[in-house]
């Protein structure tokens, strides 16, 4: 079977109540069973659907089950989620990716670019003050209206030079921009068509993704 399974989300379930060291080495058999190995072969797969639906070689990336606790308040070790990302592997300046997250609720899915470097910042902003900017709106008019979700901008206010009443004033204000997408439950995420089924979903990003990498 090359999908997760319900022994995927009940192992999730058990490290969120057991999130310590002792318990993880215990059972690792079974995370290297159930979570880090179909994970393996969801990348690949998955990768492999990315790059037919955008003609463009990419590279994935799993997160890292151990998680990063030197500057945070919370200092359980694991993840008790699987998160992938899917990148463009060319040298364009602003690579929108694609992101996979499983957890013990649900499945989402994500494409965008979740922070612009500061050199290609300004580009963007120039981009949603014109013309382009109402290309973008309607794309992501859209998708709202079919169900996705956008975040909220990092800045409270417009940045100058551009007015507080500009008309994609919310757009001026986001750093990054990224769509999810809410599967319909996370048994999507279950058995061999879990590739082709993201795929489906991920299809409905593309004219995001093709107007960020424009």
């Amino acid at each position: 079977m090359t999908g997760f399974s319900k022994d995927t989300v009940k192992f999730l379930k058990d490290l969120k109540v057991n999130n310590n060291r002792d318990w993880f080495q215990a059972n690792k058999k079974i995370y290297e069973a159930v979570v880090k190995q179909p994970a393996a072969k969801v990348s690949a797969a998955l990768n492999e659907q990315v790059e037919k639906l955008t003609g463009t070689p990419h590279k994935a990336k799993i997160f890292r089950v151990n998680r990063d606790v030197r500057f945070s308040k919370d200092k359980t070790p694991y993840n008790t989620h699987v998160h992938m990302a899917f990148s463009p592997d060319t040298d364009g300046s602003v690579k929108p990716m694609w992101f996979f997250g499983l957890d013990t609720q649900k499945l989402v899915l994500g494409a965008g670019v979740f922070e612009f470097p500061k050199e290609h910042l300004e580009a963007w902003r120039e981009r949603i003050s014109g013309g382009e900017g109402e290309e973008l709106a309607k794309i992501l008019a859209k998708r709202e209206k079919s169900g996705a979700r956008i975040g909220d901008p990092a800045l409270k206010r417009v940045p100058k030079p551009w007015p507080p009443d500009h008309p994609r004033e919310n757009l001026l204000r986001h750093k990054g921009l990224a769509v999810w997408l809410d599967a319909p439950g996370k048994d999507f995420a279950f058995g061999d068509k879990v590739a082709e089924n993201c795929a489906k979903e991920f299809k409905r990003l593309l004219p995001l993704v093709n107007w960020l990498g424009g």
